[in-house]
């Protein structure tokens, strides 16, 4: 259920100074990384299975989502400091549905990166990604014995509180996540651009239910971006780390049109760059994801280069890490 990085997928201008991120990139597999350091180190893995976006009913091809967005981040220019290695490590894949081995594999790669210090940047693939990546989290700090608050920030359209007693799907992996944990107050979970033709009576009960945060995305705007950033901080103020996933369906079609579950009635990307700003200027970041990139249906590669620009603006961002520019 995994496929090594490949060095073809990494192409654009040439340069003598590495001046673009396929220049910047290393392809390093898994399994190769043992015994080796990485320090300050960043790593790119993909989650390719939209299995569960087909389980709830959404419109297939994200499992082509992590290279596509590879192959647009790649040409955008590189700004990091020689020190901070890019790694690609490849990707996790889902064979014959098996969507549950998929995210446990997730899981263990998660916890994997974190034990050597490198910061995972997840590429997928369908949102059902956020339950295996925040289950490898929670399996890094177990092993190192640490109690830490940790909280989820979605930037998204739906909830994703869909109960699975059916089964687990691309839209359940917040309920399990919730169910597992603990103690109720445990579950600290923040959305952002929540929509209410997105989301039925029985989403919004459970996420009141479940003590969710949320702004609507009428609310989730440019122009009330000093009241967001104050909701923002408050909720990390709560939590001692941050998970951030951002599902590409909450963005308007507009900006976003190759995804599981397209709508003109999404948010737009300052608000999202915005907030993310504040995120990282916390400290607080531990590991980072893009979900539902579907190529499939992405029209003149809008949604990848959009994906592609948020990776690069955490990439550059969590910590400071490029050069300073004239």
């Amino acid at each position: 259920m995994y496929k090594k990085p490949s060095e073809k997928l990494w192409q654009g201008r040439s340069s003598t100074q590495a001046l673009y991120l396929h220049e910047k990139v290393q392809c390093i597999a898994l399994d190769k990384m043992a015994g080796e350091s990485f320090p300050n180190a960043m790593a790119l893995l993909g989650y390719a299975c939209d299995e569960g976006v087909q389980r709830n009913q959404g419109r297939i091809g994200a499992k082509e989502g992590p290279d596509a967005i590879r192959r647009a981040l790649g040409k955008l220019p590189n700004h990091l400091n020689d020190e901070f290695p890019v790694l690609d490590v490849g990707t996790i894949t889902c064979n014959q549905g098996k969507m549950e081995s998929a995210q446990h594999e997730l899981q263990g790669s998660i916890d994997q990166l974190l034990q050597k210090g490198v910061f995972p940047i997840v590429l997928g693939g369908g949102h059902d990604m956020a339950y295996g990546h925040f289950k490898g989290i929670q399996s890094y700090l177990s092993s190192q014995n640490e109690k830490r608050q940790v909280g989820i920030i979605n930037f998204d359209a739906h909830f994703d509180l869909r109960s699975n007693a059916y089964g687990n799907t691309s839209g359940t992996p917040f309920y399990q996540i919730a169910n597992e944990c603990d103690h109720p107050e445990d579950f600290k979970y923040l959305c952002l651009g929540i929509r209410e033709d997105a989301n039925d009576r029985i989403l919004f009960q459970s996420a009141q239910e479940l003590n969710v945060k949320y702004l609507t995305k009428d609310t989730f705007q440019i122009r009330y971006a000093e009241e967001i950033n104050t909701w923002i901080k408050a909720f990390l103020n709560a939590v001692e780390m941050v998970y951030v996933t951002i599902d590409l369906d909450g963005f308007s079609s507009a900006f976003a049109p190759g995804v599981s579950a397209p709508s003109p009635m999404g948010f737009s990307p300052d608000i999202a760059l915005e907030s993310l700003k504040t995120i990282i200027s916390s400290g607080k970041l531990i590991s980072f994801d893009i979900a539902e990139m579907n190529p499939k249906f992405d029209s003149d590669q809008r949604t990848a280069k959009l994906a592609a620009s948020l990776v690069h603006y955490v990439m550059h961002q969590q910590p400071i890490k490029k050069k300073s520019l004239p």
